[in-house]
């Protein structure tokens, strides 16, 4: 079988589930990019050093033939965010296509684009064509459905990070610094690293002692930094600036407790699966697209209405109070990721997932949960109605 993955770039997140994919036996894999990774995104270590052989280019008003034969001989195309016209071909064949994406309305819905650009989908996805919706997000599906778009065809997905196997998770848990919070990211304001800041605050102002350490930089830093030393938090808080993937998991291997306080333009937000990778106990917004995926609340880590302060420091001093607690969680966070959220599971359920298609099941209800499960369909709100804050 010809698999063919088309992307904007190549990079770290896509990497393993790459090498998955072109490792598994009787499939023919190629990779295109067609664009340059900025330079923005190399400082947060989305360049890669060595390229694999399966990765081609195809960029703007260049061509390469690598490229056009594996889109012309697929069996099976994945596109990510890449040119359309790119599968246009494709889809007039009846060949089978996934569209990788995440949510379209980050920003919400505009009424007066809402009808346009649902006929824009439309055209590009006809209904009768086998094309399907892997949702790197837990809410593309409900998105989509507002565009009566993918009903039924779409599958949880998501990114698939570097997935580190530990000998023994318990002594990896048990070395941690239950006292050291982690918040990793750009300083941007829909990631509010300023509500992790606020609730650094409050817990000072409460007696506590701990550290939370911020990995990044970004637009913010003039702001978090004045916030810090107004509040006069330098003695609990850490900037610790930009550092490659793996200082990164270094970190986290270390910290007792990771936060993520992305509002809903976050799409997925990998380094949730890192640190629970990491046997992090994670406290996650509710917004952050790979939350109502990856965590089941104070199962596998703590969720918490985005936005609020108030509950993300509640979270927080809950963790700190209750060591057990937060070990438990950091155990079951790795189990999560280790059974069912890494990439060499999800390329099995995945081809398992095309075999079926291929096969004639127009509509295939695989597995229950985790990637390659029928999507959840979940609106902003869906905590208040699923989830209690207490």
């Amino acid at each position: 079988m010809n698999i063919t993955f088309i992307s904007n770039y190549f990079n770290h997140h896509q990497k393993n589930f790459s090498d998955c994919l072109n490792d598994e036996k009787d499939i023919s894999f190629t990779f295109i990019a067609t664009s340059k990774i900025s330079d923005e995104r190399k400082k947060l270590g989305y360049d890669n050093s060595v390229i694999p052989d399966y990765v081609t280019e195809l960029l703007p008003n260049q061509t390469n033939k690598r490229a056009q034969e594996a889109i012309e001989k697929a069996d099976v195309i994945i596109l990510g965010m890449a040119p359309e016209y790119l599968v246009k071909d494709h889809i007039k064949q009846g060949k089978l296509l996934f569209r990788y994406s995440e949510r379209p309305f980050k920003n919400g819905i505009n009424k007066l684009k809402l009808l346009p650009r649902s006929i824009k989908w439309h055209i590009c996805n006809p209904s009768r064509k086998p094309i399907y919706m892997l949702c790197a997000s837990a809410y593309t599906a409900s998105d989509f459905l507002k565009m009566e778009m993918f009903k039924n065809k779409s599958y949880t997905w998501g990114y698939f990070p570097d997935f580190k196997k530990y000998s023994n998770i318990n002594d990896l848990i048990l070395k941690k610094d239950t006292q050291e919070i982690i918040w990793c990211g750009r300083f941007l304001d829909w990631k509010h690293p300023d509500d992790a800041l606020k609730a650094a605050k409050m817990l000072k102002d409460s007696g506590y002692r701990f550290k939370m350490r911020f990995i990044g930089t970004g637009s913010l830093s003039d702001e978090l930094m004045n916030f810090t030393y107004e509040n006069k938090l330098q003695n609990c808080v850490e900037f610790s600036g930009s550092m490659s993937p793996e200082k990164v998991r270094e970190h986290m291997e270390y910290s007792g407790i990771f936060l993520i306080t992305s509002d809903f333009k976050e799409g997925w937000g990998a380094v949730l699966n890192e640190s629970m990778n990491s046997g992090c106990a994670v406290i996650a917004s509710h917004a952050v697209g790979s939350a109502p995926c990856l965590v089941k609340n104070r199962y596998n880590g703590l969720i918490y209405e985005s936005g609020n302060v108030n509950a993300l420091f509640e979270k927080i001093r809950y963790l700190i109070d209750n060591t057990d607690e937060q070990k438990r969680l950091g155990n079951a966070a790795y189990k999560t990721i280790c059974d069912e959220w890494n990439a060499e599971i999800a390329t099995k359920r995945l081809i398992k997932l095309i075999n079926n298609i291929l096969q004639g099941n127009k509509f295939p209800d695989l597995y229950a949960e985790g990637p390659c499960s029928k999507s959840l369909i979940l609106n902003n709100d869906w905590y208040s109605e699923n989830l209690s804050f207490s």
